[in-house]
């Protein structure tokens, strides 16, 4: 063997010595990773803050409260961890999950096979199905689904209502982060015309602010391909030992009854079993999404 064959072959075996430590660090970076955030004394959670009644402030300076906010205290109280809340849009929350700025995200979330592919889902702790609020004046204009085409439809951008309400022809009205009483005034007023959103939100929200002037549809109950086996809690895909954890405790809380309690209080009803309801629509929604 000459020089440059015995150069070339030496170099190359270190290559794939260094690629082998390369692929060990790597792998064991990650484990490190995920027995880091598992072993987290205080557990930082990513909300909206402005959804009554899973994540609100019944007034400015009041505490965060709202079901799945409890249901976080509760499993927190559990594993003996504390919980610091961050506030922030839907597409902020899922960005802080990504990047590991927040360790999971608790705000109504359907646990759909999209988001089974991109992060880990916890065990259903609410199951539920989706409504239509519009004006009681003209209905907004909506009786069956062809109506929606033409119709503006209030939401958050990037959220599956949204996805649906693109899909269904209706022109879109974003908002960022705004509380319920904004969404409602404006649909009253004719700024937009309706809102898809969770049954039981809607309803509360309705009771919650008087002389609104809306009401649900009732011929229009739908569920989506977004909605998966109902609502959870979402964490960053790596967070195995995390998941674990956080659906050992919820198992606990569903077994003693917490998250029922809870669900009575918050809501006015059991949402941790599935509702006896007539479901006109099961929607499948596109991926794509284009914001306006």
């Amino acid at each position: 063997m000459n020089k440059t064959k015995k150069w070339l072959v030496l170099g190359l075996g270190l290559s794939l010595v260094m690629g082998v430590g390369l692929v060990g660090c790597g792998k064991s970076s990650s484990e490190s990773t995920n027995t880091k955030v598992a072993n987290k004394k205080t557990l930082i959670v990513a909300t909206s803050g402005t959804l009554y009644p899973t994540s609100f402030h019944a007034s400015k300076n009041s505490k965060l409260t709202g079901f799945d906010v409890e249901v976080v205290r509760a499993v927190a109280k559990g594993l003996h961890k504390k919980v610091e809340f961050k506030e922030l849009s839907v597409d902020g929350q899922l960005t802080a999950v990504n990047s590991g700025k927040a360790d999971m995200a608790a705000n109504d979330f359907g646990l759909s096979p999209a988001r089974k592919d991109k992060y880990a889902l916890s065990t259903v702790y609410k199951h539920s199905f989706n409504s239509i609020m519009v004006r009681n004046s003209d209905d907004s204009g909506i009786h069956n689904w062809a109506d929606i085409e033409g119709k503006k439809s209030a939401g958050e951008a990037g959220t599956g209502y949204q996805r649906l309400a693109q899909q269904l022809g209706a022109k879109l009205v974003n908002y960022d982060n705004v509380s319920n009483d904004v969404y409602l005034k404006d649909v009253k007023n004719g700024k937009t015309d309706f809102i898809m959103n969770d049954y039981y939100l809607q309803k509360l929200a309705l009771k919650a602010i008087p002389n609104n002037g809306l009401h649900l549809v009732k011929n229009m109950y739908f569920t989506t391909s977004d909605d998966g086996q109902g609502v959870g809690i979402l964490m960053k895909k790596s967070n195995t030992k995390l998941k674990a954890e956080i659906n050992k405790e919820i198992k606990k809380l569903l077994k003693d009854g917490t998250i029922k309690k809870l669900s009575e209080k918050y809501y006015g009803a059991d949402v941790t079993k599935k509702p006896n309801v007539k479901i006109a629509k099961n929607f499948t929604i596109k991926s794509k999404y284009t914001g306006q």
